[in-house]
């Protein structure tokens, strides 16, 4: 064994299996075409069914359709003759997965799914099969050899088919226009939630916590108010209350080089003005976009009229989990 190709033999089967995705692609056709309709106008949910290694795909399928906007579950075809049919209603769609068509457990909830008038769609590589003419619409996978070397344990087929639902699902969400929002609201939990859902908003700075100066605070005093508010910066504000610039402790470095008096000079003469800023209801993942873009730790929040309304910066959105 040590003088075994395990590169090779890899390599042999991602080619394989690419041949039989290349194999896949005629058949994403006006029968395609009919499925998505059919699942597009569902007023029920998708059930996805399937025996052995087609069950596991089936169970990854239904957990596609559902994260991306099309209800579906995954019910186990021995199951459902002993009870889980139950769970299927005529206002379902079924999709049912079988590599030849003719598994005995799929075979034997055929008939009851027909009876009740659900809708069913069918995954094979056999259109001649006994499940594809029960189908309302037999999609087909393509006939490609497996990759084993025996032609037996499912592999090939298996990758086709997440494919085929793959492509399902995301067709579904396109035509739904289905947003990022959208797929948040299934995905609040860990990174992906926190990166989709949360908001400036959530994790900024605000109230008390939010450095501001006026305009004719000395440099001395607006340090004062950096250092308490620990944030490294902080807004300078008009008469108004609107926005007119902003100091940083990198500003108070580049005046201490020029010899500027902290102590005698108003904070209009040295701070930045045209400064970038975000508002409050922009999601955080943007706000980060928009600080590595213009290569900045933090940035001011204002609200309609220009006014501070909080703080941002990178520790910030490092806690928050969004970066």
């Amino acid at each position: 064994m040590a003088d075994f190709d395990f590169i090779r033999a890899g390599q042999r089967v991602i080619n394989v299996e690419q041949t039989a995705l290349d194999n896949l692609l005629p058949h994403i056709d006006a029968r395609f075409q009919n499925a998505c309709d059919i699942l597009l106008a569902c007023k029920g949910r998708v059930v996805v069914s399937g025996m052995g290694k087609s069950g596991h795909i089936g169970n990854k399928i239904a957990a596609t359709l559902a994260s991306t906007g099309t209800p579906a579950f995954f019910v186990h075809p021995g199951e459902a003759s002993h009870g889980d049919l139950g769970m299927i209603t005529p206002q379902d769609v079924v999709i049912a997965i079988s590599n030849s068509g003719e598994t005995n457990e799929i075979l034997a909830i055929v008939p009851l799914i027909k009876r009740m008038h659900a809708k069913l769609i069918s995954i094979t590589n056999n259109s001649h099969s006994t499940l594809s003419n029960a189908a309302d619409v037999s999609l087909e996978i393509g006939k490609s050899p497996e990759a084993c070397p025996l032609g037996l344990a499912p592999t090939s087929s298996t990758t086709a088919t997440l494919v085929l639902g793959d492509a399902l699902a995301v067709a579904l969400l396109e035509a739904r226009g289905f947003t990022a929002e959208d797929f948040a609201l299934s995905h609040p939990g860990g990174s992906l939630g926190r990166k989709l859902l949360l908001r400036v908003q959530d994790v900024m700075h605000k109230d008390e916590q939010v450095p501001v100066v006026s305009e004719d605070t000395l440099i001395v005093d607006a340090l004062m108010e950096i250092t308490k508010k620990g944030l490294g910066m902080t807004a300078v504000k008009k008469a108004d209350g609107s926005l007119a610039g902003l100091y940083t402790d990198g500003d108070l470095r580049r005046n201490l080089d020029r010899r500027i008096d902290i102590h005698q000079t108003a904070i209009r003469d040295v701070m930045s003005t045209g400064c970038t800023t975000v508002t409050a209801n922009l999601l955080a993942a943007e706000a980060l976009a928009v600080m590595q873009e213009k290569q900045i730790n933090g940035v001011i929040v204002v609200d309609a009229g220009q006014r501070p309304v909080g703080a941002l910066n990178m520790h910030d959105l490092l806690r928050a989990g969004v970066m």
